[in-house]
């Protein structure tokens, strides 16, 4: 059961109808910037992970989790809608896809990722996850104000050969192909959204393109991490949050 307390945040499971609909409605605002919910086929088959403010109650960030016995399932994930994943039906180990992660545009508290991440590694270990994996997204559908980051994701984190996505959906940039340029890694890392930057940092990777959501406002590349290849230091750090 994902349950923690850091300091000022928590982070849990829904528990109820009510808990799933104020995540939907976060999202909604985050996304869409708008009121109602932001629904779809999937959240019926995911759980829905809350981080809440512990002093007030409020909602700060959620994400969704859908579990996979192994790369065989893959098809099953939202992901596979836009990315071509059969070169991932081949892993073996036991595999969760995160998505529609978000944290209220008005919380610029930095604790609020770490206590994310430390739910999420809570489940990693008591689920025996092998292998995370989602949609990370770019605010906006236009990729010349990421430049740069593409650059750097060409230039570092690219997907193994083994792994990599290819082409399933029918607006993308291909940024493994177009761009020439060298990153400059100020503007690189300003443009990378934190829960990219993240999954960069504990030794993640990306497709060689991303995908155009107008539905969405995004732009959002693939990433894969496979748990064993997280660096140690950086393994205990998050058992560290997440004890």
């Amino acid at each position: 059961m994902l349950k923690l307390r850091k300091g000022r945040y928590a982070a849990r499971l829904a528990e109820s109808p009510a808990d799933v609909e104020a995540a939907l409605a976060l999202r909604a605002f985050c996304f869409r910037g708008g009121v109602g919910l932001d629904r779809d086929a999937f959240d019926d088959i995911c759980s829905h992970v809350l981080v809440e403010e512990i002093r007030s109650g409020d909602l700060v960030c959620t994400f969704r989790l859908l579990p996979l016995t192994a790369g065989r399932e893959i098809g099953r994930s939202y992901s596979a809608q836009y990315y071509e994943l059969s070169a991932l039906q081949e892993f073996q180990g036991p595999m969760v896809e995160m998505g529609r992660f978000c944290i209220h545009p008005d919380r610029n508290d930095p604790d609020i990722l770490r206590v994310a991440w430390g739910g999420m590694t809570t489940y990693v270990d008591s689920e025996g996850v092998e292998m995370l994996f989602g949609c990370s997204s770019f605010h906006g559908t236009e990729a010349e104000a990421y430049m740069d980051a593409f650059a750097l994701l060409k230039e570092r984190h690219l997907a193994p050969k083994r792994w990599l996505p290819r082409v399933k959906a029918p607006n993308v940039f291909r940024f493994a192909q177009r761009l020439r340029r060298k990153p400059d890694l100020k503007r690189a890392i300003r443009g990378m959204p934190p829960l990219l930057r993240t999954y960069l940092l504990m030794g993640g990777w990306v497709s060689d393109h991303a995908v155009v959501d107008r539905d969405l406002n995004t732009l959002h590349v693939f990433t894969g991490l496979e748990i064993r290849a997280i660096p140690p230091a950086r393994k205990r750090l998050l058992r560290s949050v997440a004890g």
